[in-house]
């Protein structure tokens, strides 16, 4: 059997989240959604929007909000890696998503992934903006993936290092590369 990805509505996606994600709802909203089949049945859904974070919200930011699986082998790290390409072939710069502290983000490394930066988990409630708190409230980990590298340009990611030393290279001695 093998995996693929396919794609799947919004709300089909919201629908699969809402009865097998383990510790999160349905998301409220979505840019897209893309499936994990295999032997015709749905294993996983991705689902895809604008940051959480006000602050990230720059129209070319994507967050994966939602990844849920029925547990089948390499699901999670299929549906990151599409979800990158998908966010990537419309334009956005970047794809950040969000792990619990203790979750080792394996599928996310797998995928291409860098762990970004851990945060607090605070509670969404506040003096002047009363929210009832439907998630876990421990630290976080950030994970992001640059999709275009040359938009980001203080971010150190292997593409970025390596076309900075080539610039600093005498092009009569520069490698060829050939793909």
């Amino acid at each position: 059997m093998t995996l693929q990805i396919r794609p799947i509505s919004l709300l089909q996606a919201r629908k699969f989240v809402g009865v097998l994600h383990r510790h999160h709802g349905e998301p409220q909203g979505g840019k897209f959604a893309i499936a994990a089949e295999e032997s015709g049945r749905i294993v996983g859904v991705v689902i895809a929007g604008r940051p959480v974070a006000r602050h990230l919200d720059t129209g070319r930011v994507a967050e994966v909000t939602r990844l849920c699986t029925d547990g089948t082998r390499n699901a999670c790290s299929l549906l990151y890696g599409a979800a990158a390409r998908a966010a990537k072939a419309m334009g956005y710069e970047r794809i950040y998503t969000y792990t619990l502290a203790f979750e080792p983000g394996s599928s996310l490394h797998a995928a291409g992934w860098c762990r970004d930066i851990e945060t607090r988990g605070a509670s969404w409630d506040q003096p002047g903006r009363r929210r009832t708190d439907k998630h876990q409230l421990g630290p976080k980990v950030r994970w992001v993936r640059v999709l275009n590298p040359m938009s980001v340009p203080d971010f150190p990611c292997p593409l970025r290092l390596y076309l900075d030393a080539m610039s600093q290279i005498d092009p009569i001695d520069k490698p060829q590369i050939h793909v």
